[in-house]
């Protein structure tokens, strides 16, 4: 059975999915290399690029809509195909179980009987889920980032109380409350996509040593930090005594959070001339 907790935590994977695709993508088109900066570091560095230079690509078409480019890094292609398949995948099962029939409504013309036809308004409702046809995308075609919130509302209730028609007269909820065993199935494709996500980007939890780049500051080891969820960092082993001008962490290490990590860069590229 599961808890509370097991949603909420759900949630957040499916939030980490969202703030690291557009790191995601600009890696399928970076090279994979055992160069300085690191898988890790050069990801996160060229998405803080892009968001400052307003080039995010979250607003792409999806991967499986668009002919992309020969892509420079197939493992991050590869998670990012499977992530967008087992979304979208999961979105249509949802709406399927839990998303309210387009209502019906007699429509009347001059001249003509009157006829029952779909309610326009309601299905036009932006918080509909729309299914793909052999012409037509549907919802597919906003993306992941769609799709990602869409099943979050899901997991989260949203939009399971009563409403009404514009008319003011009374209609069910868009959507019914989730089935136990899709709740678990939700709950379960949530954790696999941030899986696939942050190990592609080298991002899931790990002390990497930072071979050949010792610290500029006082010839220390450098680790590389990382962790689902949060930005990666490094520190140097050397601890108080190096005269890094960064914080010290609860180890008495020196540590570049992600603030500092564009100083250490510049300063380890300037060490090898």
């Amino acid at each position: 059975m599961y808890q509370p907790a097991d949603i909420y935590r759900a949630a957040d994977q499916l939030r980490t999915v969202r703030t690291e695709w557009a790191a995601l993508l600009i890696a399928i088109e970076t090279p994979p290399a055992a160069t300085w900066p690191p898988a890790q570091l050069s990801t996160h560095l060229a998405q803080q690029q892009a968001a400052e230079a307003d080039l995010l690509v979250a607003d792409r078409a999806p991967l499986t809509l668009r002919q992309h480019p020969a892509p420079a890094n197939l493992t991050a292609l590869d998670a990012a195909v499977r992530v967008e398949g087992l979304l979208f995948d999961l979105a249509d099962t949802l709406a399927a179980a839990a998303q309210r029939p387009i209502g019906r409504r007699l429509v009347s013309s001059p001249g003509r009987p009157e006829v029952w036809a779909d309610d326009a308004a309601d299905a036009a409702d932006p918080r509909r889920w729309r299914f793909r046809s052999p012409t037509d995308p549907g919802s597919r075609r906003h993306g992941l980032h769609f799709a990602a919130l869409w099943v979050e509302g899901r997991l989260l209730d949203e939009d399971t109380a009563p409403e009404r028609h514009l008319d003011g007269s009374p209609a069910p909820a868009l959507f019914a409350r989730l089935p136990e065993h899709l709740r678990h199935e939700t709950i379960r494709v949530a954790r696999q996509c941030e899986r696939l996500v942050l190990r592609a980007l080298e991002l899931d939890e790990r002390e990497t040593p930072v071979e050949g780049r010792p610290c500029p500051w006082c010839d220390g080891e450098l680790i590389l930090h990382t962790a689902g969820g949060k930005p990666p960092r490094v520190t140097c082993q050397t601890g108080p005594r190096c005269p890094a001008p960064v914080a010290i962490d609860e180890r008495s290490r020196r540590v570049w959070e992600v603030a500092g990590l564009p100083a250490l860069v510049s300063a380890l590229g300037r060490a090898l001339y």
